[in-house]
């Protein structure tokens, strides 16, 4: 029991909503996996977000239009959470996805609660553009100028479409 004490003080809890956009074939059966960080570098990496997953064992994730939920346990990092990756492993029959946002909420064991939200709007697909399956968004240079509420984050980089 002590062990369990002390190992749950370094931990966070992270919870992420994730909603798949409503266009034609949004969705997607592939593996995605998410790598969210701080302003000092320090990330944790979700190797397959469908695991984290809170909807039910018989629910279907990343389908067109839905909101689904995630929540776990990882190593505790400074708030905001500022930096995103997501990436689709490219699996499946219906590898292509639409991610709308990605919305993140975290806190711990002497932590306040922090919100940060990630409009991804964009496809991770090898047949639609920008033809990548990964979108990294990287707001921590401008985190200095947050004060409160969630902090928003607003295009990949390298994505100059709108």
């Amino acid at each position: 029991m002590h062990l369990l004490c002390c190992t749950l003080q370094n931990e966070c809890v992270y919870t992420l909503y994730v909603q798949t956009g409503s266009v034609i074939k949004a969705g997607t059966d592939s593996k995605i996996s998410v790598n969210m960080g701080d302003s000092t570098g320090n990330s944790v990496w979700i190797s397959n977000l469908r695991n984290w997953g809170i909807m039910g064992p018989d629910h279907d994730y990343f389908e067109r239009g839905n909101s689904d939920i995630f929540t776990g346990l990882g190593p505790c990092i400074e708030s905001p959470i500022c930096r995103l990756n997501v990436t689709s492993d490219g699996s499946g029959a219906h590898h292509g996805w639409f991610c709308d946002q990605i919305e993140v909420t975290s806190t711990g064991p002497h932590k306040g609660c922090s919100k940060s939200i990630f409009y991804v709007y964009r496809w991770l697909a090898t047949d639609a553009p920008p033809y990548e399956l990964s979108a990294f968004l990287d707001g921590c240079k401008d985190w200095g100028n947050w004060k409160t509420g969630p902090y928003v984050v607003r295009k990949p980089i390298g994505y100059d479409s709108e």
